[in-house]
């Protein structure tokens, strides 16, 4: 079987954040209630703006920015009628700046009276989004790639010492006279892994 070899070679990794971070920061009278949230999906994405909007439903602004993917090629900036560029472009280069992905920040403001002004708005949401990273912790990921493989049950004891060789995560499984399981790992392996895979007899591989 092929060596792993330096597994620090492999270009699946990415940073995000561990947990949901809240906090709130002042400025001349206006509240900035901030949020982060580690998201896989816009789906996850909608959950949490919508439970915000619910909780803080007498908010005058709901500003946000995300990330997804290991590059933070799919994102989005809202400035949620502020000014143009006041609000979401703000947070959303605290995100560039920390080199995070899947990852969503929410910025609620109560307005208190005060104008404070373009770069005021700009300095208030940035500050708020980069307390919500401060406040957060930031952690390494791996890309995963998904396989479901089907195999008569004759050949269980090869898959499994290929499973235990390589930690492979078994998502799910279904043990008959014909079996199926759904396995997890870092992306760096996967031409190591399908081509080990390939080698089983009478095993079929479908990647998700």
């Amino acid at each position: 079987m092929s060596d792993l070899g330096d597994e620090s070679a492999f270009e699946d990794t990415f940073l995000t954040v561990s947990t949901t971070s809240e906090g709130l920061y002042k400025d001349r009278s206006s509240k900035f209630f901030y949020f982060s949230f580690p998201v896989k999906n816009e789906e996850e994405i909608k959950g949490h703006l919508a439970e915000l909007r619910k909780k803080y439903y007498d908010a005058r602004h709901h500003c946000f920015a995300w990330a997804l993917g290991k590059e933070a090629d799919i994102f989005r900036a809202n400035d949620d009628g502020e000014p143009n560029h006041s609000a979401g472009d703000p947070i959303l280069g605290q995100i560039r700046s920390n080199n995070l992905t899947n990852i969503l920040i929410v910025v609620v403001r109560y307005f208190g009276g005060t104008k404070l002004g373009m770069g005021g708005l700009i300095q208030a949401y940035k500050t708020s989004a980069a307390l919500a990273i401060e406040e957060n912790e930031i952690i390494e990921e791996q890309v995963k790639t998904v396989v479901i493989i089907q195999f008569p049950y004759q050949v269980m004891n090869e898959v499994m010492k290929l499973v235990k060789a390589h930690d492979l995560q078994i998502v799910s499984q279904e043990m008959t006279l014909d079996c199926q399981m759904t396995l997890e790992f870092r992306k760096g392996l996967e031409e190591l892994i399908v081509n080990s895979l390939g080698e089983i007899e009478k095993l079929e591989l479908n990647l998700i």
